[in-house]
């Protein structure tokens, strides 16, 4: 006797975001025709999903991107940790920038329900996928949307992070190409555990167990040397003395 697969029952809470009401509602019938999906409420602006996102758990957001005051895209650089995204809408022309952003999916409107299924699919098993890594033995890791993909990363493989206004570069000892990512340190913080690694600059995030020295004003990773901030200096050391 087969056993059924959990994974198959994991709902997606999702959040719809249009200021076209029909729109909304073309969105909405879509998502009620897919038993993984569950509908946690439609907005007509983003200052109205703010509120959602602030009080309920979303998994998945269904964005459009051409809305006055504030533009889908200008909503989703404003989340610290957003969910996934599926953008919705009738311009090509933000396509790269969508992807730029780690989105799952671009739909262009109008949008044919072959291909609204196949996007919330391809959200479906990203969300599978996550949750079994996080729920594994295995070697923690989390994932981050590089060269159109999403690509996997192992904490204990992460040297540093330097941040380049909209991008950090993650430098790994498996790879001498670090890994360029549209995020910024802020949105890297939430995905790195602060008790294994430290930000000591405004630049630059270090794991804590590469460290093999360390003077007043840097850290040295074998031969590389990365600056500590002013600011920072006074935690680092803490914390570097509560681990040694």
């Amino acid at each position: 006797m087969q056993t059924a697969n959990p994974n198959k029952t994991l709902k997606l809470r999702c959040l719809a975001i249009d200021d076209e009401p029909f729109a909304l509602k073309l969105i909405a019938d879509d998502i009620s025709k897919v038993p993984f999906l569950e509908l946690m409420a439609t907005c007509s602006s983003p200052f109205e999903a703010q509120e959602h996102l602030k009080t309920s758990s979303i998994d998945l957001l269904f964005l459009d991107i051409q809305m006055p005051t504030m533009t889908g895209l200008e909503f989703l650089r404003s989340l610290e940790n957003p969910p996934m995204v599926i953008l919705t809408t009738a311009y090509e022309k933000y396509a790269l920038e969508g992807f730029d952003l780690s989105v799952v999916d671009y739909l262009m409107k109008p949008i044919p329900f072959y291909r609204f299924k196949k996007a919330v699919d391809k959200a479906h098993e990203l969300f599978i996928l996550k949750r079994s890594d996080k729920n594994s033995t295995e070697r923690p890791s989390f994932f981050v949307r590089a060269e159109y993909k999403e690509i996997k990363v192992y904490l204990d493989d992460v040297l540093y992070v330097e941040g380049l206004k909209d991008y950090v570069k993650i430098f790994l000892q498996s790879q001498p190409r670090p890994i360029l990512t549209r995020l910024n340190l802020k949105a890297m913080e939430t995905k790195l555990p602060m008790e294994q690694f430290c930000r000591i600059h405004n630049s630059f995030i270090v794991s804590m167990s590469r460290i093999e020295s360390f003077q007043k004003s840097q850290v040295f990773l074998g031969q590389k040397s990365i600056p500590i901030g002013e600011k920072y200096a006074t935690d680092f050391l803490k914390k570097y003395k509560a681990g040694t």
